[in-house]
């Protein structure tokens, strides 16, 4: 106690630091402790008082302590019995993190020298902080999930080389709102910025050891505070300035987050908030037949612990944390990593367990985005298709049928046409709707699109594991030379290969998912488990060159074409009973290259490779063709005629033709006839004699 300073008697809710005009109000979970000290610093780190709290209900101690201000820094020291046999690991010499921080004072970096002992030096504190903020107005643009394209962005690695980003500001929150990048953005045509990790995280001990870090930001350690290695000065204020200015341009902001573990790592880890506070509920153990074996955390995660979601506080922290990133910090949804391992109830998978309940019937976050990973590495993982109805899911089978079918890979016929009309086999008609399958070719873990066209094994030496990390199974072809080359027909075939497999991604029922630097050819020279690569291997290269343009211009447009068509954003067919009440299904049909249609029996001839799908989209009023093949020849394609006496007109070539014609005409033709050219797509809409305008 000082003079500036007094402790007096507090409230026992809310968590974490709550400020008014005379003081602030702190209330920590910390059930088995015997004694807790808040610390609070100045703003160098000194510490300028220790105060025991005095007051306790149950599992929660907290007090109040008047002339505490925005600003001042904290943290706590907890004291109780040290019995790891048991699960008990207090230690009043480590400096422990709220874990309702909502701003820290620097990033959290692992020093083995200045952890020993008193922690004090090595842990940055948390901040007390005013939430107060002008959004001026600015609200979500909330888009529809017909309507919504994501885009995958890393906050350092999108604009760190980007040349009319001030150099300040790049790699920053407020280098990502930018008027070059809100631009690059808008321009493009995606609706929502999916940002790889914020909530600030902790490189592991052992790549710090390597002279490595972690870049991607999966292992979080305080939920609610955006990490201030992205911040020039102040995070809370830079990412909410972010989000206004994202949303100002119609932009929508989704968090990927990690509560599945955190940064304290298993046996042996260090105590830098939950482990020292409640190790026995915040995380899970494995099953020691007469109860929990405190010497072996479960690690269903691959990082070493699991986050105990199960337990009744633990699963308040996360939905406290999701509800303050929406309701403070004005974001739109959630991408949840590893969700299975959040889904889980005693070790098994429940989709209506505690955690999807908690989530589904909250007034808050059942009106935001939920996308899952679905999956862990626990038994019995892998859990794509079994979210409640609400959620949104990863493809990967999705990703996996793509590649195969585009690099040439026989017998896919079948599944790549399940897979452009929203993977009906894993999200069943009137069960979910149309756009449960978050679609993606590429995603941060794995190959760039570029990569995925120019290798065929993983290139992950700098990651220093001896190129054994990083999945095996990549699906990729490199058309004749591994890696980069300036061989014309090499180039040429992979610039079309690429526009295949965006062109299919743009025009597939579900929500597509671009990563960020896709559209404009961005490698990481063959590495694709790039986690710990805050370098150029994973920073996007702004500099395009004449076929990086092409590239970007395209997606540009197929962007514009889905966004425009109804067709291709939200079906609905006459056996789903998701369509509603309207008055006219859709239909589709498929065709082989002769026009004749395709038969059950012909889904799974082994040598085919080139179909036609016919789109009419009545309500719109929309007629489309969507020729591909995957074959190495061209294929003429007889096509059925227009409806209603219209013409069909050229919307998009994967080959490019320069001056091909922009009407397909029957005249003197038996049949109208196509051109395909081999490993290409065409995209052909029935228009009037005048044209239909594409944009």
């Amino acid at each position: 106690m000082t003079d500036q300073y007094t402790l007096l008697s507090g409230r026992d809710a809310p968590f974490g630091a709550t400020l008014d005009a005379q003081g602030c109000n702190f209330v920590l979970w910390a059930p088995e402790a015997e004694r807790v000290e808040l610390c609070l610093f100045d703003s160098k780190e000194q510490e300028i008082a220790r105060i025991r709290f005095r007051e306790r209900r149950g599992h929660i101690w907290y007090g109040y302590v008047q002339g505490v201000t925005s600003g001042v820094l904290y943290g706590y020291r907890v004291h109780g019995p040290h019995n790891p046999a048991q699960g008990l690991l207090f230690d009043p010499q480590k400096l422990l993190l709220d874990p309702y921080a909502r701003a820290l004072s620097r990033v959290l970096e692992w020093n083995d020298e200045l952890y020993q002992g008193d922690s004090q030096y090595m842990m940055p504190k948390a901040i007390v902080w005013d939430d107060e903020f002008d959004w001026q107005g600015v609200v979500s643009p909330r888009h529809s999930d017909a309507q919504t394209i994501l885009y995958e962005v890393h906050v350092k690695g999108f604009t760190k080389l980007h040349p009319d980003v001030p150099e300040k500001l790049r790699g920053s929150y407020l280098g990502l709102c930018q008027p070059a990048v809100l631009r690059h953005l808008q321009e493009l045509g995606v609706t929502a910025v999916q940002l790889m990790p914020v909530a600030s995280f902790m490189s592991e001990p052992r790549l710090i050891q390597l002279g490595l870090k972690n870049y991607w930001g999966y292992n979080s350690l305080c939920f609610m505070a955006p990490d201030p290695r992205y911040a020039v000065k102040h995070a809370v204020t830079e990412f909410k300035t972010m989000v206004r200015e994202l949303h100002r341009v119609g932009i929508e902001v989704i968090l990927d987050v990690v509560f599945n573990h955190t940064a304290e790592g298993g046996n042996g880890g260090p105590l830098l908030s939950y482990k020292g506070l409640d190790n026995r509920n915040y995380y899970c153990f494995d099953n020691g037949g007469a109860g929990p074996d405190y010497a072996h955390y479960s690690n269903m995660t691959g990082c070493g612990n699991t986050f105990n979601v199960d337990h009744p506080n633990a699963l308040r922290l996360v939905m406290d944390s999701l509800r303050y990133w929406v309701t403070e910090m004005h974001v739109d949804g959630f991408r949840f990593d590893l969700a299975v391992s959040l889904a889980r109830e005693g070790g098994e998978f429940d989709p209506y367990g505690g955690f999807c309940k908690a989530l589904i019937q909250d007034p808050v976050l059942r009106n935001v985005k939920l996308i899952s990973e679905p999956w862990d590495i626990g038994p019995f993982g892998y859990r794509l298709g079994q979210f409640p109805t609400q959620w949104r899911e990863l493809n990967d089978r999705y990703r996996d049928t793509i590649r195969s079918f585009w690099r040439g890979d026989m017998g896919k016929m079948a599944e790549f046409a399940t897979r452009l009309l929203g993977s009906r086999d894993i999200f069943p008609k009137s069960v979910r709707v149309i756009h449960s399958s978050v679609n993606f070719v590429c995603y941060h873990d794995g190959f760039t699109l570029e990569d995925t066209v120019s290798y065929e094994q993983r290139h992950n030496q700098a990651n220093s594991e001896e190129n054994r990390d990083g999945h095996g199974h990549n699906l990729s072809k490199n058309y004749g030379l591994e890696g980069p080359t300036r061989e014309s027909r090499t180039c040429r075939m992979r610039l079309q290969q690429k526009r295949n497999m965006l062109a299919t991604l743009l025009l597939s029922q579900g929500i597509p998912h671009l990563l960020a630097g896709d559209e404009m050819g961005r490698t990481q020279m063959g590495n694709n488990n790039a986690y710990c690569q805050d370098n150029r291997i994973s920073w996007v290269n702004w500099q395009l060159n004449e076929e990086d343009e092409g590239l970007l211009t395209f997606v540009k447009q197929m962007i514009r074409i889905r966004r425009a068509a109804g067709a291709f954003t939200e079906l609905h067919l006459a056996d789903d009973r998701y369509f509603g009440s309207r008055t006219h299904a859709d239909s589709v049909h498929w065709y082989h290259p002769d026009g004749s249609e395709l038969t059950e029996g012909d889904w799974n001839a082994p040598s085919a490779q080139a179909l036609v799908m016919e789109i009419i989209a009545r309500e719109n009023q929309e007629h489309w063709l969507v020729l591909f093949n995957a074959s190495g020849y061209s294929i003429n394609f007889e096509l059925p005629e227009p409806l209603q006496g219209n013409q069909w007109q050229l919307a998009m070539d994967t080959v490019l033709h320069p001056g091909e014609s922009k009407f397909l005409s029957s005249d003197n033709l038996p049949r109208l006839v196509a051109t395909c050219g081999a490993h290409a797509m065409k995209l052909l809409r029935a228009c009037p004699a005048g044209g239909c305008d594409m944009n």
